[in-house]
Parts: structure tokens; sequence; C-alpha cells
């Protein structure tokens, strides 16, 4: 069996990071060769990140936590699709993911579908002793301390760094008594040069007036690029819209020819069949049936219409992807990326994103008692992910909580029209408000209701639904499973186990082939191959 590609990648990232701090005067150069051997060494990614851990030590700002590593398990980690939380409402809409377990294992398992494919992370982790609960007692043998916040967070970003695209951005919500060592662990994973900033946001409407000494109403976002100069502006002002007319009454009709390849925004896969669809006062007529998949068209084709804009600015608008069709079947296009650079960037100080009064009410609209504190409110995760200015980006939450990140993800969508994508994670953690545990009571409730209208058991008495509309997108839930990695027994072994179609590929054909695919992908599993 031939060595594991990913982890032999994961080692010279690791590896060239090492040798950064080096030239950076972080870590002296004897200790960092004793790392990089150690690492060269490692059987597994999470002996690799275990390595790197010990040297997570700022020479230069004396920023230093005592390690708690990741446990290390014989066990191989994998999706396994939840049926009957599991729903679609309709297939031609976007499919979301909820995976409940470990995050640490979620994010390892999104390494093989998505790596480098996120656009846009979100996190609020647990801050401190309370609010990390069962978690940290579960994770890590020693006491629940910033120690272990930093320790849990540091292994996680690493993965999540590997996640996001190029141009892609994270947002890390804080607390003032952490931001400080939290912000010097987001300079070790994804360096000083790609700190964006760290956004004020206000997240009471009011300050206690019962406060000793000073009365606290902010709290922070981190933000962090995963390459600086490949980040777009960040910004949440739309200019006259955040689209543009490509027809106008005031025009002769003519035709116009599509090449394939234009985005569709009234559903993932189907037919527009053709003739003429009408739009408010103007009109739209396809010559031509119009196919499309994973939501673009697959063949060319004219169309009559209002055109204001000629034949090369249509051609321009397909290849820049900026044109589409809408829900209607009508046209528009997306402003182009000079016209969004004109935008103006969002300021370091949101006073009107929301705040935790808003988010109770939220909350209390789907389950009507409380049920969970510490939930950011919709506003604030809506505003963010807008900033980021695509409207077919992927989203990832691996701290989801309540669930909060799909609702804005899925509100954005219904606002402007767009497709993006949630992937949300969830430990099960286990309260006296939630005891089947958060991801049971709240995450996976919480989904439902918004997205079908109704609870799992067909009922409809919440209040949210009087002046909302269900969603009606679909959602895929996955729970972490694990197999020992010495299993040889048939139909229990990991090749058994592990269903490739929950990574998005179809039925391997033959054995070898699955073997070789789980063995290049899943820690634990290469000894075991052979």
């Amino acid at each position: 069996m031939t060595e594991n590609k990913n982890l032999e990648e994961f080692k010279k990232e690791l590896i060239a990071n090492i040798d950064g701090r080096v030239q950076n005067k972080i870590i002296e150069q004897a200790n960092a060769d004793l790392l990089k051997k150690l690492i060269n060494q490692a059987e597994t990614e999470t002996e690799a990140i275990n390595i790197a851990a010990l040297g997570t030590t700022y020479k230069r700002t004396g920023f230093h936590f005592d390690k708690r590593l990741e446990k290390i398990s014989n066990d191989i980690k994998y999706k396994l699709k939840d049926e009957k939380l599991s729903f679609v409402n309709d297939a031609s809409r976007q499919t979301h993911e909820l995976i409940i377990g470990d995050n640490y294992d979620a994010l390892q398992n999104l390494l093989i579908t998505y790596k480098g494919k996120i656009d846009v992370v979100y996190i609020d982790p647990p801050y401190g002793k309370d609010s990390m609960g069962e978690f940290a007692k579960t994770n890590y043998d020693n006491s629940i301390t910033r120690d272990n916040l930093l320790s849990m967070l540091y292994s996680r970003l690493l993965l999540a760094k590997r996640l996001l695209s190029e141009d892609g951005v994270i947002f890390c919500s804080i607390d003032d008594k952490n931001q400080a060592y939290v912000k010097c662990l987001f300079d070790e994973v994804f360096g000083e040069e790609n700190f964006i900033d760290s956004l004020h946001w206000k997240r009471k409407k009011q300050p206690s007036f019962l406060a000793k000494h000073t009365a606290k109403v902010m709290e922070y976002v981190l933000v962090y690029a995963k390459s600086y100069n490949q980040l777009k502006k960040l910004s949440i002002e739309t200019l006259s819209d955040d689209t543009k007319k490509v027809v106008n009454l005031t025009n002769q009709e003519s035709v116009r020819h599509f090449k394939s390849g234009v985005k569709v925004k009234c559903g993932i896969s189907g037919v527009i069949k053709k003739g003429v669809y009408k739009v408010k006062t103007m009109s739209v007529e396809y010559l031509d049936d119009v196919f499309y998949e994973n939501g673009k068209t697959t063949n060319d084709v004219d169309v009559r219409a209002l055109f204001s804009v000629s034949q090369e600015k249509i051609d321009k608008f397909i290849s820049e992807n900026l044109l589409f069709i809408t829900i209607n079947k009508g046209l528009r296009r997306d402003v182009s990326e000079e016209e969004q650079n004109n935008r103006k960037s969002i300021t370091d100080l949101l006073l009107d994103w929301g705040d935790n009064q808003d988010s109770e009410k939220e909350l209390k609209l789907i389950f009507v008692d409380k049920i969970f504190d510490y939930a950011k409110p919709i506003k604030l995760i809506f505003n963010l992910v807008k900033s980021f200015c695509s409207d077919s980006c992927t989203v990832l939450d691996f701290f989801a909580g309540t669930g909060t990140t799909g609702q804005a993800v899925m509100e954005l969508n219904r606002q402007d029209g767009g497709n993006r994508k949630f992937i949300l994670c969830q430990v099960n953690e286990k309260t006296d408000t939630t005891p089947n545990g958060i991801a049971y009571d709240v995450t996976t409730k919480r989904l439902k209701r918004i997205m079908s209208g109704e609870c799992y058991d067909g009922t409809k008495d919440f209040p949210w639904l009087k002046d909302n509309e269900p969603y009606m997108d679909n959602l895929n839930v996955y729970e972490i499973g694990k197999v020992s990695k010495t299993e040889h027994t048939t139909g229990k072994t990991a090749f058994d186990k592990i269903d490739e179609t929950c990574y998005g590929l179809p039925k391997f054909e033959k054995l070898t082939d699955k073997i070789e695919w789980v063995c290049r992908n899943f820690e634990n599993a290469t000894k075991m191959g052979e």
C-alpha cells in the first residue's frame, strides 16, 4: 500500500510553517530541526498536529500556553448519514450539511471533499470554563482552562485553514477576556500578514448599570484571510442593487445568443421549457429549451427580449460568470468586480448588526422556551457572510450551536436570490435543558422547523410560522461513526462501514479502488489496508 499522500502533503505544510517561524526569529533553528524531524516520523495527521503544537511559543511576545494534545485514537472516524434526520423538501434546491460529533473528526472528514473549497468560515468558540462544559471534560485530561481553549482551537484552526479557498476568509467571535490570546493563536496559524481586522460588535442594547467599573457592551470578531492579497473587499453596501438589468422597457426587442454556462437561480438541475415568461412589466422568450445542471445551463440558447446590452456584452457577462436567469425565469447580472471594489468597506464598528436580545427572541419564535445561552443573532452572521460579496459561496461553522449560521445563510439567499451552501458541525453536548444533546434537541430541530415548516413529528405549533415562510432547502445530517483499525471481521471493517456516497462519490465498482481511497483519506487506515 502506498504511503498516505495527504499526510505527506500536510507534513510539508507544517514544516514550511516552522521554517517561516525560524525566518521570523520566533523559534530557534535547533528547536525547529527537532520539530521537523519528529513531524516527518508522525504516522497520522493528529500526531503531526500534536508535534507542531509543541512549537507554538512566541519568542517575541512571550505568548505561551500549556498544550492539551488531541487524544490519539486507534479508531477510524467517518461520516455516517442519519436517514431519519436528513430530509429533502425540494430536490432542485440547495442541500446543506450538518455533522454531529467532535468537530476535530468532522473537519478531518470534510477535508476529503472540501479541501480548498470553503469560502467563509464563521466560528463562535466556547470562551471559558462554563461554556466549554462537557466538551473540554471529555476531550482533555486536565482542568477546564484558557489553555484548553487555545489547545482545542489550535488543532482545529490548522484543519480549517486547509479547508479555506485561497480567496477565503475566517471570522471568529471572541470576548474581551480571550481576544488577545486568541489573536496570537490566529497569527500563529494564519500568519500576521493575513490579519484583516478586529471588529467591535455591540452585543447589548443597553449597558448593565450594576457593573463595578465599566459597563461592557462590546465583543470582538477577528477577521483573517487565507491569503491577504487574494481576499476581496468586505462590504455589505448595495449599489442601487446587488444586481443590474440586462433588459429594459425603453429598448427595442432583439435576439441574443447565450452560450452554455449561464447561472440559473430557479433551481439546481432541470429544464426551462422554451416559451415566453413574464416578469412584472417585461417578458423574456426562450427560443430553445434551457437545460441546466448544478445551477448552470448546459446548452446554447437564443433569447428574445428588450435587451439593453449588446451581444458582445452578453458574451462578456457569461464569461465572467455575471449573467443569470432569475427565480421567475427573467434575466439579470451580478455587479462586476470593478463595481464591487467601488463599494464602501465595512467598518470595524458594528453598531446595528443585531444583539443578544435579538438572538433570544429569534430562538423563542422557534422553540418558545429558552433552551440555549450564548447564541449569536442572525443579523451579525448574515452581514458577515454578505460582506464576502459572493452569492454562491460555501459557508462553514464548526461550532454551530443552535444553527444560527444555517438560518443566516438561507435568509441571505432568500433576500438576494443566492445559492450559498452551509456546512455545520456540532458536538452533541448534553445539558439540563438538552437531555438528548444540543445537536439533537436544538440544532437539528431548529433547521427542520425553519426549512420544512414543521417539526420532525409533523406538528407545526411554533410561532415562527406566523410571519415567515419555510426556506424549503434540503439537509443531509451525518454522525461521526468509528471502527477500529484492528477490525478484520467480514462486514465490519472500515472498507465495509465507510460509505463513499457520503463524500459525494458514486459507489466504487472495484473493492481495490475503495481500499485505495479509504487508505488515502482516513487516518489509521493505511496499515489496515496493508
